[in-house]
């Protein structure tokens, strides 16, 4: 390997980590402020709901695409919130193209016998997916507020009460709560999954709130001021996340976010492999293409506060740390060579060394997260610790994945917006096998990912020549992790 050559290797390797160290350094800032907040919440203003003249009127929108499983559960769920009939209105936006619309029309007829004012919405084509759906709704929406929730959503009959009064405030553009998730401990893939978006809802959520900083609607589990969504320009579908997209832009008009740490709205999470890369794959590139759409007018606005700026710029390139890692993962093993090739260049590995200091770092958050929901003390701590190793493993192990994702978000290519199939799983006795929804392809990304998972084999293996076991580890949980996403994503179709 010349010279030059290793300089490149060397100088991808060291920005990118660098960027990496930035990132877990935001995510430190943002456990203080969840810290702090978490010492001194200050009181908001409510709607007082026990005077019918402050009750405001509501509109829940249910957008839904070919979701036979669950569609029955979902509409139970939804007809048991408490609220006043007068002041409810149910929009079902369903854009489905299979047999479940029958179901779903006789199940919203009964439904509607009982006095329930509810709609069975129909459109003649996808066209804008899901911010298509949602924006048809809304032009007939009845509410002053819209409320929206996903087809595997269940939130508890109090769930209004506890979130509509917070819109006594009239600077509140969207009021927006924690996910739960009813099959956690269905397998390690659903584990590692509520893992991660625990700390989402917990350290970011909470961490930028507390602070002004930027936070973003979840697509689901909350609430809009319909004024904000049209003030703000409304749905557009040119994004796959279109829920991100819509929140910026409301705040960079101003609009207040208040989130919701106390209110939990269960939901089910994917049990297959192929489910997951689907909604991993729709996040990840909707968040690149929305730094690609927001960044600009962001970092140019005069309104915003240098370090809502900061935090802003790194959550929109919260997606493309799977870039960023993957490169520091796949040049790991010419660094490891270069070290032992070139003794002169000894310095920089010591300078690189701080990707240490940055798990370490995040390391650090992701407990305070974990502990805020699952519980402290030495036995959750050590269950802690096995899940966080198991989640980096397997984090890195959709690196590629979402790395490809990230890439064609950044240059525009645009998708389709693919759903994520839902199996209606409660607990470990219910199976996902037989669901129609499911995808019967292999992702061609497999081939890559078992060449990845050889390649990091063999990371280790030159430990042993070099007697240079730094690295190891790292090398050992890259195998481990791209060894589950191809096995996993084998087995899931067989």
């Amino acid at each position: 390997m010349g010279l030059t050559i290793a300089y490149i290797i060397i100088g991808i390797y060291s920005l990118a980590l660098l960027l990496i160290f930035f990132y877990s350094l935001a995510q430190l800032n943002l456990l203080l402020n969840y810290l702090g907040f978490k010492k001194n919440q200050a009181v908001a203003p409510k709607f007082n709901l026990l005077d019918p003249k402050e009750i405001p009127m509501v509109t829940i929108q249910l957008p839904i695409y070919n979701e036979e499983y669950v569609m029955e559960r979902l509409l139970d769920n939804i007809a048991k919130i408490a609220y006043p009939k007068s002041k409810l209105e149910i929009q079902v936006l369903d854009d489905s193209t299979d047999d479940s619309i029958i179901d779903t029309a006789k199940r919203i007829a009964d439904l509607q016998e009982t006095g329930l004012d509810i709609q069975h919405i129909r459109r003649e084509n996808r066209q804008g997916f899901k911010a298509g759906a949602l924006k048809e709704g809304l032009k007939i929406a009845k509410g002053d507020f819209i409320a929206i929730f996903d087809a595997d959503f269940l939130p508890d009959p109090d769930w209004l009460k506890k979130t509509v009064i917070y819109f006594k405030d009239e600077e509140i553009g969207v009021v927006q709560t924690r996910w739960g998730h009813i099959n956690r401990d269905y397998s390690i893939l659903t584990r590692i999954q509520a893992f991660a978006l625990d700390a989402h809802f917990t350290l970011e959520q909470v961490g930028r709130n507390a602070k002004g900083h930027f936070i973003n609607f979840n697509g689901t589990a909350g609430i809009w001021r319909k004024e904000c969504i049209i003030d703000a320009g409304n749905w557009e579908g040119d994004t796959l996340t279109e829920d991100l997209d819509l929140s910026y832009r409301a705040q960079l008009k101003d609009w207040k976010f208040k989130y919701l740490e106390d209110v939990e709205t269960p939901a089910e999470l994917p049990v297959v492999i192929s489910a997951a890369r689907s909604q991993q794959f729709r996040w990840n590139k909707g968040g690149a293409e929305n730094f690609r759409k927001t960044v600009v007018n962001l970092v140019s606005a005069k309104n915003i506060p240098f370090k809502t700026k900061f935090h802003g710029v790194m959550h929109l390139l919260n997606s493309s740390m799977f870039l960023f890692v993957f490169l520091v993962a796949v040049l790991s093993i010419p660094m490891l060579y270069i070290k032992n090739s070139y003794g002169h260049l000894g310095w920089i590995f010591e300078a690189t060394s701080f990707f240490i200091l940055s798990t370490i770092i995040l390391f650090i958050c992701y407990w305070f997260t974990y502990k805020s929901i699952q519980g402290s003390g030495i036995d959750h701590f050590v269950d802690y610790i096995k899940l966080f190793f198991t989640f980096f493993s397997v984090a890195l192990g959709f690196s590629l994945h979402n790395t490809v994702a990230v890439i064609e978000g950044h240059m525009g290519k645009r998708s389709e917006f693919v759903r994520t199939p839902k199996f209606n799983i409660n607990n470990l006795t219910d199976s996902w096998k037989g669901n129609k929804y499911l995808t019967t392809k292999l992702s061609p990304n497999m081939i890559l990912e078992f060449g990845l998972m050889v390649y990091f084999l063999f990371g280790m293996y030159s430990a042993i020549p070099l007697n240079d076991f730094g690295l190891f580890p790292f090398h050992f949980m890259l195998f481990l992790g791209f060894g589950f996403v191809f096995f996993k994503s084998l087995t899931s179709k067989v």
